[in-house]
């Protein structure tokens, strides 16, 4: 397969993930050394969370209130370690996003800074219901100088419409992802496209307690993808899809 290169606004993706290791160490006053043992341990002591203290009912709290700096390390080092996936991500958003842009549970915020960088977006709406995420994006921001261009909040804005939202790694873990697509839908100009991932699967090992894989919850997921969405071809192996709605 052809390798084409991400366009020169984003080389730093290349080298650096945006700077990422430096700004999880000047955000969180960590030693190099120190960073490196939580970004290795970050993923298995998220499961350990997980299958201690997630509850459904109460999803909101466990990733507004409890799984603090640990996911950070758990997404920086999923992020480091798989840098061909996030590309391809980010090829999809370079191909498709302008205007408005909602990144919904933008994480650590690498979505969000390629949308910003892109000449064809005006302005990128970050959202991230965890306080810690928002306060270290908008460190990385500041840093990127980036600031003008990204607005931060904790939940989607009521009523108000975007040319595009992207949305990875999120569905699974909400307590209802089909209502979040209405909401998406609802929140597309008519123009507009959404780009969208998930993983709906707890694991070989049960690694992923706080992911839905419910049947019946999946069958309403994909009945509502298809019937207020049409996917739009791209040409990238990766579990992410391009939609624009259904008309």
């Amino acid at each position: 397969m052809v390798k084409v290169a991400l366009p020169d606004f984003l080389s730093d993706f290349y080298y650096s993930s945006f700077n990422l290791k430096q700004h999880l160490q000047e955000f969180l006053h960590l030693d190099l050394e120190t960073l490196e043992q939580k970004l290795a341990e970050g993923t298995q002591q998220l499961a350990e969370l997980g299958h201690r203290d997630f509850d459904w009912e109460t999803a909101t709290t466990f990733y507004r209130d409890q799984v603090g700096e640990i996911y950070l390390f758990e997404l920086g080092a999923w992020h480091l370690d798989c840098l061909e996936n996030i590309e391809s991500t980010l090829f999809l958003i370079v191909d498709h996003a302008q205007g408005r842009v909602l990144d919904f549970g933008g994480g650590i915020g690498t979505h969000t800074i390629c949308a910003a960088l892109c000449p064809q977006v005006e302005q990128v709406i970050y959202c991230d219901i965890n306080p810690l995420n928002l306060d270290f994006v908008r460190h990385r921001a500041e840093q990127l100088g980036l600031s003008q261009k990204i607005v931060f909040c904790s939940e989607m804005p009521p009523e108000e419409t975007f040319d595009t939202i992207i949305s990875f790694d999120v569905l699974e873990h909400l307590p209802d992802p089909c209502e979040h697509l209405l909401s998406f839908h609802q929140a597309l100009t008519p123009e507009g496209k959404t780009i969208l991932n998930w993983y709906f699967f707890k694991g070989f090992n049960q690694e992923y307690p706080f992911h839905h894989d419910e049947p019946e919850l999946l069958d309403r997921f994909f009945q509502t993808l298809q019937t207020k969405f049409v996917e739009v071809f791209h040409p990238y192996l990766i579990t992410a899809r391009c939609y624009r709605k259904w008309i």
